[in-house]
């Protein structure tokens, strides 16, 4: 069957962010219903599909943005890789592909981490890798994938050599994360942190903070006192309730900012 204008449109990009043929290309969108998106998460979710990326193109692009001195690609190469994917380097999108890169450390990307990320997505070319890094913005959409990025941004944004991540950091963290999921006691928790706390954040608040913002009503309608919430997050209903910011089941000026 002969393809329209838009269909030919999609499975040319697809084609283009994927690295596929375009007999998978036109299998995944007529799988999802020519939404590209769709087709994206049909593609890379199968894991025996491997899309193809020119080892010396990625070796190329690696050597772009290396330091001089060391075997790693430091500050200034994410810096410039930042410029050519037209990102900023504060963008969320710039942690989303940390984790696809599985990096260590945030501002460093080793050899491996680097070759082997744009390997398995099938980068080998700027073009590819611009694609690819706006498409990852969809990653945090999902629910699973989101959760797993929020996981990983503890150990990378923490000092090495550290347990805990530095107040500062993690109140940064948390409102890059949460502008994208919208919840509306972020604020109120930073504020809750620099007021009562003020000491580096463990391992065990990050997690269960998330679980708290996906559990309980920003209301606290369905807040369980007796519940085996971390110490910190008790304290922080606590002060939700002293200050008025909730009360009686109403959510007083959520949308104030810190």
């Amino acid at each position: 069957n002969k393809l329209g204008r838009g269909h030919r449109d999609k499975v040319q990009q697809f084609m283009t962010i994927t690295g596929s043929s375009e007999k998978a290309a036109i299998q995944a969108l007529k799988s999802s219903d020519w939404h590209l998106e769709g087709a994206f998460d049909i593609f890379f979710s199968q894991p025996q599909v491997k899309s193809y990326a020119d080892i010396r193109r990625v070796e190329e692009l690696y050597k772009r943005y290396k330091d001089p001195y060391v075997d790693m690609i430091l500050a200034d190469g994410i810096t410039l890789l930042c410029s050519d994917l037209q990102v900023d380097p504060q963008d969320i999108v710039m942690l989303v592909l940390s984790w696809h890169m599985k990096a260590a450390t945030m501002c460093e990307f080793s050899k491996q981490e680097f070759i082997g990320c744009l390997q398995a997505l099938g980068i080998d070319s700027l073009e590819k890798f611009r694609d690819r890094v706006q498409f990852m913005r969809s990653d945090l959409k999902d629910e699973q994938k989101f959760h797993e990025i929020y996981n990983f941004a503890f150990g990378w944004a923490k000092e090495k050599g550290q347990k805990s991540l530095a107040l500062d950091t993690a109140i940064g963290m948390w409102q890059l994360l949460f502008e994208e999921k919208q919840w509306p006691l972020v604020d109120h928790w930073c504020q809750f942190l620099q007021a009562r706390h003020n000491k580096a954040i463990s391992r065990d608040t990050w997690s269960q903070l998330l679980e708290f913002a996906r559990m309980v009503d920003p209301k606290l309608s369905n807040y369980d006192a007796e519940g085996a919430w971390p110490y910190l997050i008790d304290e922080f209903v606590e002060y939700l309730n002293e200050n008025g910011i909730v009360q009686k089941g109403h959510l007083n000026d959520w949308n104030q900012k810190c």
